[in-house]
């Protein structure tokens, strides 16, 4: 990706090496987007129109929208290995790979502004932004306690997303995703599930969420899980256009969604593939739904609770 010279987030907080601070802001709440239903305006479109009272908050704790597995990919990377995880002391060639990598994902972030913001514009609205939490080991948000062992998520409660930088070296070495497009793939990953937030998505869902067993809970997950692959295939399709892509950029985005699939990960760490206890969708689905959203550039394409 071309992102040397490009402008940097404000909106970045780097508490690495801070410890498990706390991550309440008091951010405001509100700020819905009113989506407008179809037509070529390549506005937002209320994902599944009416029927779209489920869609997903998996839970109010540690791991809600952890945007690349709610389980603890290190922990049970290690288990498989017979390994014992520690947080390893950085060397200072690491630290300042890190600090490059912090800087790389804040152009990422500013690009993310730019692209849902003119979204916004476009259906009459305002995009508010999250922000981004850069931490080590573990860090304390709104949404409870979480730790490099989860990898990166959301948090709706106070609209930060939370990266531990020590994942994208699991990605690259352990899931083999490597490439800075993977690693761009994972925070336009984590704020598509913010722009659910915005438009009311993970609220209706949180609300409607009681009346589901585990089974149909998860199974919306998966869909909500899907469309925030879509949401950021439309941010890189935006990127393509004013010329920051390099070529293999995309496969390295199509690289890491797959890595991160439910059938590939239960393979890696179980051994067996449960269908039923899937929660982000499988390696094929979540490339799937990352293509549609980069060949289209629209987010109305990316309705998940219809497609069947």
């Amino acid at each position: 990706m071309r992102w040397e010279g490009r402008r940097q987030s404000d909106n970045v907080v780097d508490r690495r090496g801070r410890g498990p601070i706390s991550g309440r802001r008091g951010l405001p709440r509100g700020g819905r987007v009113r989506i407008p239903r179809g037509g070529s305006s390549g506005g937002l479109r209320r994902a599944g129109g009416g029927s779209i009272v489920l869609v997903i908050l998996v839970a109010l704790g540690l791991w809600i929208f952890a945007g690349i597995n709610p389980i603890q990919l290190l922990d049970m990377l290690a288990r498989q290995d017979g390994a014992v995880v520690t947080q390893a002391p950085r060397s200072p060639e690491q630290v300042a790979a890190d600090d490059e990598r912090s800087q790389f994902l804040s152009v990422v972030l500013a690009e993310t502004e730019d692209t849902w913001g003119r979204i916004f514009r476009d259906s009459g609205s305002t995009y508010e932004p999250p922000r981004l939490v850069l931490y080590s080991g573990a860090v304390n948000s709104d949404c409870g306690f979480g730790t490099a062992a989860a990898g990166p998520f959301y948090c709706p409660a106070d609209r930060q997303v939370y990266v531990d930088l020590s994942f994208f070296d699991l990605l690259a070495q352990r899931l083999n995703a490597p490439g800075d497009f993977a690693q761009a793939y994972v925070v336009a990953h984590e704020v598509g599930h913010h722009v659910q937030n915005l438009t009311g998505v993970l609220g209706r869902y949180q609300q409607a969420r009681q009346g589901l067993s585990e089974r149909e809970a998860n199974a919306v997950s998966v869909r909500v899980e899907l469309q925030a692959d879509c949401y950021a295939g439309v941010w890189a399709h935006s990127a393509d256009r004013i010329g920051l892509l390099e070529e293999g950029d995309i496969d390295e985005a199509l690289g890491a969604a797959s890595a991160v699939g439910d059938d590939v990960m239960q393979r890696r760490t179980q051994g067996t593939v449960v269908p039923e206890s899937f929660n982000h969708g499988t390696a094929a689905e979540r490339a799937r739904w990352f293509t549609v959203g980069y060949r289209s550039g629209d987010p109305g394409a990316c309705d998940t609770f219809e497609a069947r």
